[in-house]
C-alpha cells in the first residue's frame, strides 16, 4: 500500500507565522491561548521603573534578561514641575542601579527611538507599556502594549500568554497624490470602522499603495492600529524595510565612532533579523477590505474622536488658535519636511501659534541639517523638545478653549491638557497648510 501523500501545510497568515515562533510552535490557530517568548520589552518614564520597582521589591524579583529590556525616558521631559523631576530622577536612579544596558533619556518619542536605536527587526516578539506599542509590526515584527502588571510579568519571566488573533486585512490600491499620506488612510479606514473596528485583532495593511510607504509612513499606520482597537498593526517586511534598518544601524555605528559589526549588540539572533517567509500566505485565512489610495483625499477628524473623520473638503471652514506639529504619527523626519515644504517662504497667519516638537533627536538633528527646521522657524514656529509633550498632555501649552488641529493620534477630550479644547487630526501637510490659512484647509490648495 502506498505511503500517504504529505498534507500541504493550511495557509496562515503573517500574524499567526510570528507568534508561531514565539511559542515555539510549528503552527498556532487564531482563538488558541499559548505562552510566547518575549524578544523585547520597552516602557518609558510614565509605564515603567514608577510602577514596576516597587513591585519588583515586594517579590523579591530580579530582570529575567537586562539585554531585551528598553526603557525611554520620554514623557515627562523635560521636566516642568516637581511631579516631573520626582518621576524622571525615580526612573534614571532606577536604570543606574540595574545597570541596564539600553535606555534613551530624552532622545525622543519611544515609538521613534527604539526603531531607530535598532532594537526591532523581523520575526520579533514585542511588547511595550504604552498603547501605542504596534508601531514595531511596521517592521515584521509583532508588538503589542501591556499594562504594568503584565509587564511585569513579563520581566520576571520573559514570556506573556496571547490569544491568536484573527487577521484583518486592509489591501490598499493604487499610489497616494501629493499632499496625501499615511495619516489620511488611517483616518479614513476610523472614519470607516470606528474605534473598536479591528477589536482584538491582528491588522495588516497590505497592497500597491502600502509597498510604495516609507518606513516612516508604514509607522505611522502600524502606531494607529491602536485606534482601530486592534492588539497588533502589521506590515511584510521587504527591501523597503531591509533598506532602513541598514541605515539606521550605519549611522549608529557614525554616531558611536564603531564599525558597524561592533554596533549590533549582544544576544542579536541573525534569524531574527531574516526576511524569509515574513508575510502571509496567498489563501490566509481572515477578513479582507479593499481600498483605493489613488482617490482618497486629505481627511480630518473632528472633536473628540480620531473616529469622527471625513474629507477636508467636506468640512465647514473652522478657524483655528493652535496648530501642533509632533507626536509619533505627525512628527518624524518625513512629517518636518511636509509642514517646510508647505510653509517654505511663508508665514503662519496672524494670531496662529504653530508648534514644533520633533520626534526625536536624530529627526530633529537631520532636520536642522537639511535647512528644515530653519524653513520652520522663519515661517513662525515656536519648536519644542523632541517628547511626548503636548501629545499626551505633558507640555506645549495648549490654551483652554482653543480651536487646534493636531498631527498626533488622538484628540479625546483633554488629551492635550486643556479640556476645552476643540482638537482636530490630520496629516503634518494638512496642519501645516492650516497654520498658514488660519483655518482648517485642504493642503493640496497651498501645494498647487
Amino acid at each position: 500500500m502506498p505511503a500517504a501523500a504529505a498534507r500541504t501545510p493550511a495557509p496562515t497568515t503573517l500574524a499567526q507565522k510570528l507568534v508561531a515562533r514565539a511559542a515555539g510552535r510549528a503552527h498556532v490557530e487564531p482563538g488558541e491561548i499559548v505562552t510566547c517568548r518575549v524578544d523585547l520589552a520597552m516602557f518609558h518614564d510614565s509605564s515603567g521603573p514608577r510602577r514596576l520597582k516597587p513591585m519588583l521589591e515586594e517579590l523579591g524579583a530580579t530582570i529575567w534578561d537586562k539585554r531585551r529590556v528598553v526603557l525611554v525616558i520620554d514623557h515627562y521631559v523635560p521636566e516642568a514641575d516637581d511631579e516631573s523631576r520626582r518621576i524622571v530622577r525615580l526612573a534614571r536612579d532606577w536604570a543606574a542601579e540595574q545597570a541596564l544596558p539600553h535606555v534613551h533619556d530624552s532622545q525622543g518619542i519611544c515609538h521613534v527611538v527604539v526603531p531607530q536605536a535598532g532594537h526591532i527587526r523581523p520575526g520579533m516578539f514585542c511588547v511595550g507599556g504604552d498603547s501605542h506599542s504596534p508601531t514595531g509590526g511596521a517592521f515584521g515584527a509583532y508588538m503589542f502594549g501591556i499594562g504594568a502588571t503584565e509587564m511585569l510579568g513579563v520581566v520576571v519571566t520573559g514570556e506573556i500568554w496571547l490569544q491568536v488573533p484573527q487577521t484583518l486585512f486592509l489591501r490598499w490600491s493604487g499610489r497616494l497624490t501629493e499632499g496625501v499620506t499615511a495619516k489620511d488612510m488611517m483616518l479614513a479606514m476610523l472614519g470607516r470602522f470606528g474605534m473598536d473596528g479591528g477589536q482584538y485583532q491582528a491588522v495588516e495593511y497590505c497592497g500597491e499603495a502600502v509597498r510604495a510607504l516609507s518606513m516612516a509612513e508604514r509607522m505611522t499606520l502600524c502606531n494607529m492600529a491602536a485606534e482601530l482597537g486592534a492588539q497588533a498593526g502589521l506590515v511584510a517586511p521587504d527591501e523597503v524595510t531591509r533598506q532602513w534598518l541598514h541605515d539606521m544601524r550605519v549611522q549608529a555605528a557614525a554616531t558611536a565612532g564603531v564599525s558597524l559589526a561592533a554596533a549590533d549588540q549582544p544576544g542579536d539572533d541573525p534569524e531574527e533579523g531574516s526576511f524569509s517567509g515574513w508575510c502571509s500566505d496567498e489563501g490566509a485565512p481572515g477578513r479582507r477590505h479593499q481600498f483605493d489610495a489613488s482617490g482618497l483625499a486629505p481627511q480630518i477628524a473632528l472633536p473628540h474622536s480620531p473616529a469622527n473623520a471625513r474629507a477636508v473638503g467636506d468640512l465647514e471652514p473652522v478657524r483655528i488658535d493652535v496648530a501642533y506639529i509632533g507626536a509619533c504619527t505627525g512628527a518624524k523626519l518625513e512629517d518636518l519636511r511636509a509642514a517646510a515644504r508647505v510653509l517654505a517662504g511663508r508665514r503662519v497667519a496672524e494670531g496662529v501659534q504653530l508648534m514644533v516638537a520633533p520626534a526625536s533627536v536624530r529627526d530633529a538633528q537631520a532636520a536642522q541639517a537639511e535647512g528644515v527646521m530653519d524653513t520652520l522657524r522663519e515661517a513662525g514656529a515656536t519648536l519644542l523638545p523632541s517628547a511626548c509633550g503636548a501629545c499626551a498632555g505633558y507640555g506645549g501649552r495648549i490654551p483652554e478653549g482653543s480651536t487646534v488641529i493636531s498631527s498626533t493620534a488622538r484628540n479625546f477630550k483633554g488629551r492635550m491638557g486643556a479640556a476645552s479644547a476643540q482638537v482636530f487630526l490630520g496629516s503634518p501637510y494638512t496642519v501645516a497648510a492650516s497654520a498658514l490659512r488660519g483655518w482648517i484647509t485642504d493642503p493640496r490648495e497651498v501645494l498647487a
